[in-house]
């Protein structure tokens, strides 16, 4: 069967921004270092702020393989890893960088140029999710079009945006675009809220609150809000925040607002499909007892190639088939079916 890691990454280089032209070239992000020399850490300079670039780096993958400066380097640790294919998610836009729609336009651009010409390197194996320029609405579709053109399988957001959480009307225009493309929504984790990310202090709570929590609600927001039923050929994933925490979402539902639980749902499985809902699970939960709420098409899952942090599963496809206790059918629906309806690859 073909092995497909959902959700993998790539660490941006200076020459993800080389491919801004004219104007936009004063936008590029620069390497700066520790100012106060008392650590090696390295920062992007992006829109006047600092952003720390050299943590949550997997020193257990090769630099030009996690940072794609030699495809055939991502191709050979892949194929030791025994993955196929890869989906691969950006690393520098977890966090937020700028609401100037100018410079943000500029740094979309540049990324899905360079993730497109990676891709023409591996088509068969490199598959990518498209950045876009949230604060432009006007240029989404054209955006989205071309990234798909060029190898794309979905559009990457996290939990909120723009300020907005995703169920808000100003996402429509979005959502759309994805339903004209078959491009799936993949809500990844991370904040694009800057007074909800200074709340936290990254040492003390670690990255839960602001980065990993934010899925969850966009989950719960999106049922309540019935976004779904007003698009309803567009799929939604939710990545890299684990997936135990779905029969606490599905209890609530339930309790909170028994209304809007459609009658037409006689098990939890059943809201799964009918949104067309898909989860990133890890290898070491409770898969059984997860598939009994999703249903077995709706999970798949991800090593977090690249990064250094909680999510990471460097060996994701031998600790799945490690899995004595779950059926091979199973292991085969999470690696290959699952990712395979919900990217269209």
């Amino acid at each position: 069967m073909v092995k497909i890691d959902a959700d993998a990454h790539v660490l941006e280089t200076e020459k993800t921004w080389e491919y801004m032209e004219g104007t936009d070239r004063k936008y590029r992000p620069q390497i700066v270092g520790c100012t106060d020399g008392s650590a090696n850490d390295e920062y992007w300079l992006v829109d006047g702020t600092l952003r720390l670039k050299s943590r949550n780096v997997g020193k257990n993958t090769p630099m030009a393989s996690r940072e794609l400066r030699d495809v055939s380097v991502r191709l050979k640790h892949m194929d030791e890893l025994g993955v196929d294919i890869q989906v691969i998610f950006p690393t520098i836009f977890i966090i937020p960088l700028t609401q100037r729609p100018d410079i943000e336009l500029a740094l979309c651009r540049s990324y899905n140029r360079w993730m497109a010409d990676i891709w023409q390197q591996a088509k068969e194996r490199l598959r990518w999710v498209a950045v876009l320029p949230l604060f432009s609405m006007d240029k989404i579709f054209e955006e989205a079009k071309s990234a798909k053109e060029n190898g794309a399988v979905g559009i990457f957001l996290r939990g909120s945006e723009c300020e907005k959480l995703l169920s808000d009307s100003y996402f429509y225009p979005l959502y759309d675009a994805a339903s004209r493309l078959d491009l799936p929504i993949c809500i990844h984790t991370g904040s694009s809220t800057r007074a909800f990310s200074e709340v936290f202090d990254l040492e003390r709570n670690r990255q839960w609150s602001h980065s990993a929590f934010p899925p969850l609600h966009a989950f719960r927001d999106l049922v309540l809000n019935q976004i779904p039923d007003m698009f309803p050929k567009l799929r939604f994933g939710f990545l890299e925040a684990s997936a135990s925490w779905i029969p606490f979402l599905i209890h609530k539902l339930k309790r909170d607002n028994t209304r809007k639980w459609k009658t037409s749902w006689k098990s939890p499985a059943d809201l799964f499909e009918d949104c067309r809902f898909y989860v990133a699970c890890e290898a070491d939960e409770d898969l059984n007892y997860l598939a009994q709420y999703t249903g077995a098409g709706h999970l798949l899952t991800g090593s977090d190639y690249g990064h250094n942090d909680p999510a990471e599963q460097n060996h994701l496809v031998k600790q799945m088939q490690s899995r004595e206790d779950v059926t091979p059918g199973l292991i085969e629906k999470i690696l290959t079916d699952n990712p395979k309806q919900f990217y269209k690859i």
